[in-house]
C-alpha cells in the first residue's frame, strides 16, 4: 500500500468509526431510522452535487446510472436504515463489531463474483484472526432478547450490503471521479428514500443534539467518508479497503464507552448505556423492528 492509501485508510477508519455514536444519539432522540438515513444522505448529496458540478465531473457519472443505481441501493438505501433500526435495540459499539464481519463477507462473495479478491492462504487466516481480534478486544454481548437479536440481524444484513457495494464499484465504477460518483449515487439514494422518509417523520422536532448528529453524519460520515472510500477502493481494491471495519470498532467502542456509557463486552464494567432513550413512535416503518 502506498502512503496515500495508508493515509486514506486511516481517515476512513476514523470517519466510519464515528457514525455509530451519532446514529444511536439520533434514534434514541426519536428520529426514525428511515428518516435519519434520508436526512444524512440528502445532506451529503447536496454538498457533493455542488462540488462535483463546480469541478465538472458529473457528466461521466450520469452516463453510468445503471451501475450507480445498483451500488446506491446495495451500499446505501438498504444498509443505512437497517443499521439505524438495529441500533434502536443494540449498543452502538456492538453495531460496529457486527459490521466488522464485512471483510469476511467480501471474501465469501468473491468466491462467486470476484476471483481477484478471493482470500486464500495467509490472507484468509488473517481475515479470521482479525475478526476474532476485534471480538476479543471489545467483546460481543447480545442478551438473547428477541428485539436485540433482530437488531443484530438487521445490522448483519447491512454488512452484506457493505460487502457487495465495493465489489460493484471495483468492477464498474473506479474510473469515475470519486466526487461525481458519490454525488450521483447519494442523489439516487436520496430519491429512493424520500417517500418512506416523509411518510414516517419524527413525532416532534428533534432536539439539538439529534440535529447535530444528522449534520455530522451527513457532512463527515457520508459525504467526506464515501469520497475517501472510493479513492481507497481504487488504490487497493474492495477486499483490502473493507478491512477498515476491523479498525472502526475501536473508535466506535471508545466513543460508546466515554459518551454513552456503554458496556462493550460481557465482562466489562459499567452499564449498557447511561443515556436515556426517547420512546419510538409506532408506525415509523423501520423505527420499530420488534
Amino acid at each position: 500500500m502506498s502512503a496515500r492509501a495508508w493515509s486514506t485508510f486511516a481517515a476512513v477508519s476514523t470517519l466510519w468509526g464515528i457514525p455509530y455514536l451519532f446514529i444511536k444519539v439520533a434514534v434514541d432522540d426519536g428520529v426514525p431510522p428511515i428518516f435519519l438515513a434520508w436526512a444524512r444522505v440528502t445532506l451529503a448529496a447536496v454538498v457533493l452535487l455542488a462540488l462535483s458540478h463546480r469541478a465538472g465531473v458529473l457528466g461521466p457519472a450520469l452516463r453510468r446510472l445503471r451501475w450507480l443505481t445498483a451500488y446506491a441501493v446495495i451500499e446505501i438505501v438498504l444498509p443505512f436504515p437497517l443499521i439505524g433500526a438495529g441500533e434502536q435495540h443494540v449498543a452502538s459499539s456492538l453495531a460496529a463489531i457486527l459490521i466488522a464481519a464485512v471483510p469476511m463477507l467480501v471474501a465469501l462473495l468473491a468466491i462467486r463474483f470476484e476471483p481477484s479478491e478471493r482470500a486464500t492462504g495467509s490472507r484468509a487466516v488473517g481475515l479470521v484472526v482479525g475478526f476474532a481480534g476485534v471480538i476479543a478486544l471489545v467483546g460481543l454481548d447480545v442478551s438473547g432478547s428477541t428485539a436485540e437479536l433482530l437488531g443484530a440481524l438487521a445490522i448483519l444484513l447491512a454488512a452484506v450490503g457493505y460487502a457487495a457495494g465495493p465489489m460493484i464499484m471495483n468492477r464498474q465504477l473506479t474510473d469515475l471521479d470519486p466526487r461525481g460518483l458519490m454525488a450521483v449515487a447519494l442523489s439516487i439514494a436520496s430519491v429512493a428514500l424520500t417517500v418512506p422518509a416523509l411518510a414516517h417523520p419524527p413525532a416532534a422536532m428533534p432536539p439539538g443534539e439529534a440535529i447535530t448528529a444528522i449534520l455530522v453524519l451527513g457532512l463527515l460520515c457520508t459525504a467526506a467518508a464515501f469520497v475517501l472510500f472510493s479513492v481507497l477502493i481504487g488504490e487497493v481494491g474492495p477486499g483490502r479497503a473493507t478491512v477498515i471495519t476491523y479498525v472502526s470498532p475501536v473508535v466506535a467502542v471508545a466513543l460508546g464507552v466515554t459518551v454513552l456509557g456503554e458496556r462493550p463486552g460481557a465482562g466489562a464494567p459499567g452499564p449498557r448505556s447511561t443515556r436515556p432513550k426517547s420512546p419510538s413512535r409506532e408506525g415509523n416503518g423501520l423505527a420499530v423492528i420488534s
